[in-house]
């Protein structure tokens, strides 16, 4: 006699689809994509290629009025070969659809840039291969973090704006020698200007090591001469509690930690407006000098803690130089372009 019997609904699959026809990746395909890719698709293509992998939500508040309107145009890129999808597997439910660059895509780029494909290095099994990376989940919630910048940059009224957005892989080409942070950014709000390196903690690694990481940081400032503050995402309030502990005992052990200024935050803290919002009032500094405001503070009120690291008044290109590879695309504007002028919105 069976005492407890499995759900039916644990035992169910993902539903079998029928294939999409997809086009066949010739010259003469790519000769009638040139009249069919808007700015947009450019655009997102150029953002797959620099960060990797983006959900459906994620593509939503980057560059869509609705996830309706996403679906019918990403259907389109994936028929052409411009992107290509997956979705990861999980217990119960369904996962979001993954989105990377496809075969199409990568070509059109590069000849955009002036590039040989050849040059670019694109290989569609290591494009496609993120869908069996342990680190999915860590490149998705770095996405995540920034995703939600950008859409909070396009709200109507939006006091902030996002001004840059560099990957992992970009920040180790430039910075690897000495640090390998997550992702840098540049956000602008009322006047003012801050620079970031981020740190996406998981859980997953050792306190430690993670306040080791804070003397790679000071090596970078002390070399290029720039400020720049490293935030620490956590997921939850404990872990940063505990972290906070060994990022202080680090700092304290540092020749010049006013180089270094560090602040954390945590998915789950409580009473903050907009759960997963980088933006408001949830930055917690571990030093610097007396905060006007007790607890914690928006991005934006991190420059008045560090006046050293408001850099309203210089060039955006001034603080840190890209220093492209000479087969390297151009980092793209984290901003999406003006959406197409037709009424019909593809």
């Amino acid at each position: 006699m069976i005492s407890n019997p499995t759900p039916q609904r644990t035992l169910r699959g993902h539903m079998p689809q029928r294939p999409t026809p997809r086009a066949a990746t010739t010259g003469e395909h790519h000769a009638q994509l040139a009249g069919r890719l808007t700015l947009r698709d450019r655009w997102l293509a150029r953002m797959l290629h620099e960060h990797k992998v983006l959900t459906t939500q994620q593509i939503v508040e980057l560059c869509y009025p609705s996830v309706r309107a996403a679906n019918h145009r990403l259907l389109d890129l994936y028929k052409w070969r411009v992107v290509d999808r997956f979705q990861p597997f999980v217990s119960s439910g369904t996962s979001p659809m993954h989105y990377v660059l496809d075969i199409a895509g990568a070509v059109s780029l590069a000849y955009e840039d002036g590039f040989d494909p050849k040059q670019l290095g694109y290989r569609h099994e290591d494009a496609i291969g993120i869908a069996h990376s342990l680190r999915l989940a860590h490149t998705v919630g770095v996405n995540g973090f920034f995703t939600t910048l950008v859409a909070l940059s396009q709200k109507p009224g939006a006091r902030g704006r996002l001004a840059a957005w560099w990957s992992e892989l970009r920040c180790g080409r430039l910075f690897g020698d000495m640090v390998r942070p997550d992702a840098y950014g540049r956000w602008l709000e009322d006047g003012h200007q801050i620079e970031f390196f981020l740190e996406f903690d998981f859980g997953t690694e050792d306190l430690g090591t993670l306040g080791r990481k804070l003397h790679g940081y000071e090596k970078l400032a002390t070399a290029t001469g720039i400020t720049t503050p490293v935030l620490v995402w956590f997921p939850t309030n404990r872990r940063e509690s505990n972290a906070r502990r060994a990022l202080a005992a680090a700092l304290s052990q540092l020749d010049r930690p006013r180089l270094v200024p560090v602040a954390t935050s945590a998915a789950d803290v409580a009473g903050v407006t907009g759960e997963n919002n980088p933006a408001v009032a949830r930055w917690l500094p571990i030093s610097g000098a007396p905060s006007r405001r007790p607890g914690r503070l928006r991005l934006v009120e991190l420059t008045q803690l560090w006046p050293h690291v408001d850099l309203s008044a210089a060039e955006p290109s001034a603080a840190l130089p890209d220093q492209q590879a000479p087969a390297e695309l151009t980092a793209p504007d984290p901003l999406p372009p003006s959406a197409p002028s037709s009424r019909f919105r593809r």
